[in-house]
């Protein structure tokens, strides 16, 4: 039975390889994808959506969510993303438009309808898991896991300390944190062994489908700051690994910890802390991946995207 999912995101390049995986696969049920700010602002995270969906053939409801932070400005990452968060020309403007119903209020009527638990695959900030945590507690009941891209067990990207995800809402990453809800974690530490280099860009368009082109576009188009800011041989594809592990958790390596966000104003703001011999005595509800399988990332990505158009 495939596995039922709701994804929030907030696209995004790499999200956009979430989205193409997830909808390739026969393994997993996509109920709804809710979409946040992030990445770039709500608007065009949320068109982003529908674009790829659209581009794709897909019907999947898009639930627009929380446009900001619980505290603090709102931000983004356009300077990795574009101005529109995702320049891809061949996948135009979209024909659908999002559901009326906020992405907030979706998630907390789907969990509380639901006779099997879902499991919420998070590739942004955490607002909306958040909010509705805080607004109906007894989500927490019906939800499998929470796989989500966020934090690092080493250095940050947005900062010297924080990755970005966990750095555009400390408050809300805590708050998920805290749930007593099991939750599989993808930091940079681990996201930055997944790198699109140029032999795996040509293999992606080695395809020979629509697909394989435009989404190898989409990574060189993704690498330039990751070439001069880290030195990489090509860019890093964060959101893809919730997907992948769900597909293959095979592919990770990973162990169980205490995890918290450091949520005081200060150089360290929107770190993740690691607790791995559990000294704070905290409850443990997340389990961090600290090695990932590129090869086989790759080869399960191909895999599902030549299954498309």
């Amino acid at each position: 039975m495939p596995i039922p999912i709701i994804m929030d995101c907030d696209p995004g390049i790499d999200d956009a390889f979430s989205l193409a995986m997830a909808i390739a696969s026969d393994e997993l049920d996509i109920l709804g994808i809710t979409t946040s700010y992030g990445n770039v602002g709500l608007e065009h995270t949320t068109n982003n959506t529908l674009r790829v969906l659209d581009w794709l053939g897909d019907k999947t409801p898009v639930y627009k969510g929380i446009d900001r932070a619980l505290l603090g400005p709102v931000v983004d990452a356009s300077e990795y993303h574009g101005a529109t968060g995702m320049e891809a020309p061949e996948i135009g403007p979209p024909t659908s438009v999002a559901q009326s119903q906020n992405a907030v209020m979706f998630m907390i009527e789907t969990l509380m309808a639901t006779r099997q638990k879902i499991t919420l695959v998070a590739s942004g900030p955490l607002t909306n898991i958040a909010m509705a945590l805080r607004l109906e507690p007894r989500i927490a009941q019906h939800i499998e896991r929470i796989v989500f891209m966020g934090g690092s067990t080493d250095y940050g990207n947005d900062s010297p300390a924080a990755e970005f995800n966990m750095l555009c809402d400390p408050y809300a990453g805590q708050i998920v944190l805290d749930a007593d809800i099991p939750k599989i974690m993808f930091g940079l530490n681990v996201t930055h062994q997944v790198i699109a280099t140029a032999e795996e860009v040509q293999r992606l368009r080695d395809l020979g489908n629509d697909c394989g082109r435009v989404f190898a576009d989409m990574a060189v188009y993704f690498e330039t700051v990751y070439k001069e800011t880290y030195g990489f041989g090509g860019s890093a594809l964060h959101d893809p690994c919730t997907i992948a592990w769900l597909l293959a958790p095979e592919l990770f390596e990973t162990r169980d910890m205490r995890v918290d966000v450091e949520t005081t104003e200060g150089l360290s703001f929107g770190r993740t802390v690691h607790d791995i011999w559990n000294i704070a005595k905290k409850p443990v509800h997340t389990s961090v991946a600290l090695k990932a399988d590129a090869d086989g990332f790759f080869e399960l990505l191909r895999s599902l995207l030549i299954k498309l158009r």
